[in-house]
């Protein structure tokens, strides 16, 4: 049972109320239980930790007393924490860092910006004509922020945002309210069809019902653009003909150079893909297909001063694409 805090029999508004005191949270603790966490050992976080195993294993119940909850639970194959340990290690994952940048603002007070700064950029999307340009301006402007770029699913870059592991993500998406999330509209862009050569004769643009028999490769449901794309069929009564879900570029452009069938991608991975394997495009029309690319952020903590900065880059850098797609806020 989680220990409570020691009684005080000084006068305490608090205590004659009937409420107990919430302590101050160790932020050491907040490291060991993240540690433990991570490893899913209480023996392998402590050699990591270099600590006696009975001294952590204290560490952590003085933690789950602090906040009354059972944080960890034992398992046959170690350690694994509870639904309140979950909230938790979110919580102190963004506490540390804050804490951590907090410091090296106040370090560089008055100086150059320094500091670390993560962000995401979604695969097969116009985000990943972003990763140069971005990287030469951070390096240009701010030499001495470390800039950490990830190239991942959409989905995925979502909840390293929420859980405080990365500080921001250029994605498709945004219609739907995440808790904790914001998303600010970048620009919108059309999506075409990417098919072998022969499959659809000379035909361009091509009305969205002469789809329906295309055998198509798409991602998986839970990706953003195949929201969009099942959608937009779906307002034709159509249903996709999926004949494969792939997830990686090379291995979509390499199906499609072959012959295994078509893909709907934005104009920007449209264009790469098709001069690599010599694929043609072709306008989706009556109707078209236009998905939304937006700056996803953490609603906490306030991003800091040297992702504050990398920020206003990626707009600037988004403002140039937009002869390719179109501003949102020019609805």
């Amino acid at each position: 049972m989680p220990l409570g805090p020691a009684h005080n029999g000084g006068s305490n508004p608090a205590s004659a109320a009937g409420i107990a005191p919430s302590p101050a949270v160790n932020l050491r603790r907040l490291k060991y239980f993240i540690k433990i966490v991570d490893v899913g050992s209480l023996t392998q976080a402590a050699e990591v930790l270099h600590i006696a195993q009975p001294a952590l294993s204290q560490q952590i119940a003085t933690l789950e007393g602090e906040f009354g909850q059972q944080l960890l639970l034992r398992t046959s194959r170690g350690v694994s924490p509870t639904e309140a340990g979950r909230v938790l290690y979110r919580h102190a994952q963004q506490i540390l860092r804050q804490v951590e940048q907090a410091r090296a603002d106040v370090r560089a007070s008055g100086r150059a910006l320094t500091g670390q700064v993560s962000v995401g950029l979604a695969s097969g999307t116009a985000a990943s004509a972003l990763a140069l340009p971005l990287l030469k301006a951070v390096r240009s402007r701010h030499p001495e922020v470390v800039l950490y770029l990830n190239e991942s699913l959409g989905s995925t870059l979502c909840e390293l945002v929420g859980n405080g592991r990365m500080d921001m993500a250029v994605l498709y998406g945004g219609r739907s309210l995440v808790q904790g999330l914001s998303f600010e509209p970048l620009l919108t862009e059309e999506l075409v069809l990417v098919a072998p050569a022969a499959l659809l004769g000379g035909r361009d643009p091509v009305r969205l019902a002469e789809l329906r028999d295309i055998e198509l490769l798409l991602p998986r449901s839970h990706n953003y653009l195949r929201r969009y794309v099942d959608e937009a069929f779906a307002g034709q009564q159509m249903v996709p003909r999926v004949v494969a879900e792939i997830e990686s570029a090379a291995t979509l452009s390499a199906a499609v150079g072959n012959g295994v069938g078509a893909t709907v991608l934005p104009a920007s991975a449209a264009q790469a893909v098709a001069a690599a394997v010599q694929a043609r495009l072709c306008r989706i029309v009556d109707p078209s297909i236009e998905v939304p690319l937006v700056l996803c952020t953490s609603d906490r903590p306030a991003l800091s001063e040297p992702a504050q900065a990398v920020r206003a880059i990626v707009l600037e850098l988004v403002a140039e694409l937009a002869p390719d797609g179109r501003p949102l806020d020019d609805d």
